[in-house]
């Protein structure tokens, strides 16, 4: 079995861009790396094949995920407060220093449906699509479909 340190290690960076292609906010996307990777840690014992890791990482990373987003819209339904998606990330010297277009594609990412947020997220992380179907629990073939998918509504929002 292997210890978080070595999951943080190995997995520690896809775990961040995760939480932040489910979260803009920068103090509640180190919250939300936090929440996965305790969950991770809980859930380390009931790993039955360590050649299947990657996928049982990110489906872990990818469920709380959800859960974070399920939870925030039921905190803003109750406050019923219109907050900005795209908040100010420190001005423009940080847009240049950090890349104005990876900006675009994050952004544009995090307004992709969830379904095909989820499958892009993964294909970045260089998981195949057996390995996010695995993940999600649907097949390599569906997997596909949402890739396609979500390719599409990527090019039409970055083009638009």
């Amino acid at each position: 079995m292997r210890s978080l340190e070595e999951i943080i290690d190995s997995y520690g960076a896809g775990i961040a861009r995760l939480a932040a292609s489910y979260e803009a906010d920068p103090m509640l996307q180190e919250d939300l790396t936090q929440d996965i990777l305790l969950a991770i840690h809980r859930a380390l014992p009931s790993l039955r094949a360590i050649d299947r890791l990657g996928p049982f990482v990110f489906r872990i990373a990818h469920n709380r995920g959800v859960e974070h987003v399920m939870k925030e819209m039921r905190i803003k339904r109750q406050r019923a407060v219109e907050i900005d998606p795209e908040p100010d990330t420190g001005g423009p010297e940080r847009h240049v220093m950090a890349g104005d277009s990876s900006q675009r594609v994050h952004r544009a990412i995090r307004r992709l449906p969830l379904p095909y947020r989820q499958v892009i997220t993964l294909l970045l992380e260089d998981l195949s699509y057996a390995e996010i179907g695995e993940t999600l629990g649907i097949s390599a073939s569906n997997v596909g479909v949402r890739v396609n998918r979500a390719k599409a509504q990527l090019k039409a929002m970055l083009d638009g």
